[in-house]
């Protein structure tokens, strides 16, 4: 089954040439372009697309207050940001909306290839040094408990040692996977050595 994609841009010429680089690969299929608001969520409804391809800005619209009501109405069908600049406000706000992935225009097709391919997988694509730019994004007791869970102790252990309760330590293991997008105590970790949160 190939993976379906919508496009989604107001610039034919830039429409084209993504559809041509897209349908050389093997396992992707175009199943249509859109090209103005009023037409998208019938054409989502026609194609039903596992993936949309949606410019930030299309005819003078916001894309990602698009890729927040495609979320809710279509949520079978990921969104993939394209943006003209690695704008740090951007990304942030196109993840807040619920979009899988943000690529910019200066990026090299293997970059959207990829955005969509681990999109239609469920993982979302974002720099992440960029989306968690700095220590804020964790409390100071979420940094404490998530080092404490990189020595291996049990929840257990991390309230006696921090002197909380066992509940509320299992309420900073829940804000901190959230935070960071991740489903288990090992990829905590795992996220957290790639962002330089520890030290």
């Amino acid at each position: 089954m190939k993976i379906k994609v919508l496009l989604v841009d107001d610039h034919c010429l830039v429409t084209d040439g993504i559809r041509q680089l897209l349908e050389r690969e093997p396992d992707l299929e175009v199943v249509g372009a859109v090209s103005s608001p009023t037409d998208l969520e019938q054409k989502i409804a026609q194609h039903q697309p596992d993936i949309i391809v949606m410019d930030i800005r299309f005819k003078g619209k916001n894309g990602l207050l698009w890729a927040g009501k495609i979320s809710s109405l279509f949520p079978a069908c990921k969104v993939v940001i394209l943006s003209r600049s690695h704008c740090l406000e951007y990304m942030n706000a196109a993840y807040e909306a619920g979009a899988y992935a943000f690529v910019s225009k200066q990026d090299s097709v293997e970059a959207l290839i990829h955005a969509i391919r681990e999109s239609h997988r469920g993982v979302k694509s974002f720099p992440t040094h960029l989306v968690f730019h700095d220590r804020s994004s964790l409390t100071e007791m979420e940094l404490a408990i998530l080092e404490l869970i990189a020595k291996d102790k049990t929840n257990i252990e991390i309230s006696e040692q921090l002197n909380i309760s066992k509940r509320t330590v299992e309420h900073h293991v829940s804000s901190i996977l959230r935070k960071l997008d991740v489903k288990s105590r090992a990829g905590a970790v795992g996220k957290a050595i790639e962002l330089g949160l520890f030290g």
